[in-house]
């Protein structure tokens, strides 16, 4: 039997704004920092698999926007930040897992790297098999090593965006909006993945609030 759908939650802004003025970046900023990190210090201390379990599906029940209310402004190389990408990451994957599995093949023959083996992906890596390596990344994010959670998503955008870059040459020919929206997207990976890693080393370094 399959699970009942729960329409996602979504929050009017002038709630948030009863905490934290929406014109005051400071405020937000820390209220940022503050619950990524006691969110992560919480459940490292006390590891529960059914809290888990309610983390990695939290967007499906709650949709995205309340995480947006809390760390989509945050700087790319914290921990707020960090953990803003993943879980989008984890929304491009379940909302679209064919297009994620056709490039992330594209993108692992093309890409002279073990990126592919670092992410974590089963061979063929299909749809399913995409779903369930967002989830198990972001998984590790609660689980284990953080670092290692980030590095695996920072090598799972590398991997995409190898793989966009080069479906996007293949249409350029006979679909350019289509070329011009997989370049986009291959630029956004990239970035990530960047950003990703840096934050894995400042994770090593003490040093990713």
């Amino acid at each position: 039997m399959t699970a009942p759908f729960h329409r996602p939650v979504r929050r009017p802004a002038s709630t948030f704004d009863t905490l934290v003025a929406a014109d005051d970046p400071a405020g937000l900023a820390r209220v940022a920092h503050s619950t990524a990190n006691a969110l992560i210090a919480r459940v490292r201390a006390e590891p529960s698999s059914d809290v888990v379990a309610r983390l990695v599906t939290f967007t499906d029940e709650h949709g995205i926007d309340t995480l947006a209310e809390l760390w989509s402004h945050s700087p790319a190389r914290t921990l707020p930040g960090a953990l803003w990408r993943i879980y989008l990451l984890q929304l491009m994957i379940h909302g679209d897992p064919h297009t994620a599995s056709l490039l992330f093949q594209r993108g692992s023959v093309e890409l002279e790297s073990a990126d592919a083996v670092v992410a974590g992906a089963s061979t063929p890596a299909g749809p399913d098999e995409l779903v369930t390596l967002a989830d198990a990344i972001l998984r590790g994010v609660f689980e284990g090593d953080l670092a290692v959670a980030l590095e695996r998503a920072a090598a799972f955008c590398r991997v995409q965006a190898a793989g966009a870059t080069h479906v996007a040459d293949d249409y350029e020919p006979t679909e350019p909006e289509r070329a011009s929206e997989l370049t986009r997207r291959a630029e956004r990976l990239a970035g990530y993945a960047a950003d990703l890693a840096a934050a894995a080393r400042l994770w090593r370094l003490d040093a990713l609030d």
